[in-house]
């Protein structure tokens, strides 16, 4: 809830008619993939957000769709007392839909609000082709947006009763919770990651404290763990890029840092992935790539592969690669590949699939299914970049044709495959997290695996 301009409108509105603001949260069990690890990470989420509203005056109304019989639509009951609607602003899945719905079927004023970039979505009318066209218009405005957040001032507070819809969240009842909802059970909650405000603030503070002074030099490193590893608090909501980079250049200023590198990826190609989204009807479909990858593809779309795997192996973990097999499991186990090997995991899925179709639609299914932040501008731009989203040609070789290429010598000189190797064996046989922050490790959740 802090830096969310959308919940600031609505408290603006609240306070303008004299009326109390009221958030509101869903979570169903009927969602692509809905599963244990997902449901999990929201609703550790809740009870923090209940705690932050109500001390803000704000009512709040979590609805916790269990089983498919239930009944739905628990927005549009309470749309029939509500003087307006204000959502978030949002270019994929379920908010993109409801957007573009929900007005037409409610009697009151629905507002769209860009809360997730730091220079609104809107500001840019096109579509752009790269880092290099978007980044100078962005930086022309930043300094207007880069700004923290007016504080919340409500002047009614909320003080009726909870709706109906609503379902209490208490941490002691969320594994009780999960468990009642008719959902996948075969997907565990993350090894690394758990939901919730407090978790994405302390790694923020982590991430200044520890790994911002070698971000730039070790960010490409897996083994050395020294991104901020907010993407899945950034995607559900739980911090904002605007607190974050407003944090980071705080302490750059503080330390005599050069934060630039870090702001470069939280700002420039983030807010370039969302670019993308906004100015796309499917986020996931090869058919908006640019003209130079449409006729690469349908080139090389015949060219003989090597080794080709199915769906299912992939999805185990069951290549020749001990590298690749590596990142998958990752994935499979905490939810989350660093992001330069996810770059090389996903270009070896399309030298190994019989079509660039099927490799997408495996991409995109192992994000949906296993990723915290599967559903994601930035991971749908970054499928699409192995295809050469955002990218250049480079030199011609099979399968890919101009596609960049990346291959299992160069990762290996370039970082440490075998102590991301060492380290992923041995969460697969333990499941227990050891956390790396380049000067110490200490175990993670106590040593346990949540199951």
């Amino acid at each position: 809830m802090d830096a969310n301009h959308a919940l600031l409108y609505a408290v603006e509105i609240g306070n303008r008619l004299g009326l109390p603001v009221l958030f509101y949260e869903g979570l169903s069990c009927t969602y692509p993939n809905a599963n244990d690890r997902i449901h999990t990470f929201l609703l550790e989420g809740v009870p923090e957000t209940a705690k932050r509203l109500r001390k803000a005056g704000i009512g709040y109304c979590f609805n916790l769709r269990t089983k498919r019989e239930d009944p739905g639509a628990a927005l549009m009951r309470l749309s029939k007392k509500a003087a307006a609607i204000v959502a978030d602003d949002y270019p994929t899945f379920y908010p993109r839909l409801l957007n573009a719905r929900v007005p037409k079927e409610v009697d009151v004023s629905y507002y769209a609000v860009d809360s997730s970039c730091i220079v609104p979505m809107n500001v840019h009318t096109k579509r752009e082709y790269g880092a290099y066209t978007i980044r100078p218009k962005i930086h022309r405005v930043l300094d207007k947006y880069l700004k923290p957040a007016d504080e919340l001032k409500v002047k009614h507070a909320f003080k009726l009763p909870v709706p109906d819809v609503h379902t209490a969240v208490a941490e002691k009842e969320i594994e009780k919770l999960v468990a009642e909802c008719e959902i996948d059970h075969s997907v565990a909650p993350s090894t690394r990651y758990r939901g919730g405000r407090i978790e994405s603030e302390q790694l923020l503070e982590r991430f200044l404290s520890q790994n911002l002074r070698r971000y730039e030099k070790a960010r490409n490193q897996p083994s050395e763990h020294a991104t901020s590893e907010l993407s899945p608090y950034l995607h559900f909501g739980q911090i904002s890029s605007l607190e974050v980079a407003i944090a980071v250049q705080a302490y750059a200023r503080k330390h005599k840092l050069i934060p630039d590198a870090y702001l470069e990826e939280l700002i420039v190609r983030r807010e370039l992935a969302f670019n993308y989204c906004h100015h796309v009807d499917d986020p996931g479909s090869l058919s908006d790539l640019p003209e130079w990858c449409q006729a690469n593809m349908q080139k090389h779309a015949r060219d003989k592969r090597e080794h080709i795997y199915t769906h299912q192996q992939f999805e185990q973990a069951d290549t020749g690669d001990e590298l690749w097999n590596a990142t998958q499991k990752e994935m499979l186990l905490r939810g989350k590949i660093h992001g330069y090997y996810r770059m090389y995991w996903g270009k070896k899925i399309i030298e190994w699939s019989k079509t660039y179709e099927d490799a997408v639609q495996t991409m995109i299914d192992i994000h949906t299914k296993y990723a915290l932040d599967g559903r994601d501008p930035n991971t749908y731009a970054n499928i699409l970049w192995c295809f050469g989203l955002h990218d250049r040609p480079w030199y011609t070789r099979p399968v890919f044709g101009t596609m960049r290429y990346m291959s299992l010598e160069g990762m290996k000189r370039k970082t440490d495959t075998g102590a991301y190797i060492a380290e992923i064996t041995q969460l697969e046989k333990t499941g227990k997290e050891i956390w790396h922050d380049g000067d110490s490790s200490f175990p993670l959740f106590d040593g346990e695996r949540r199951n």
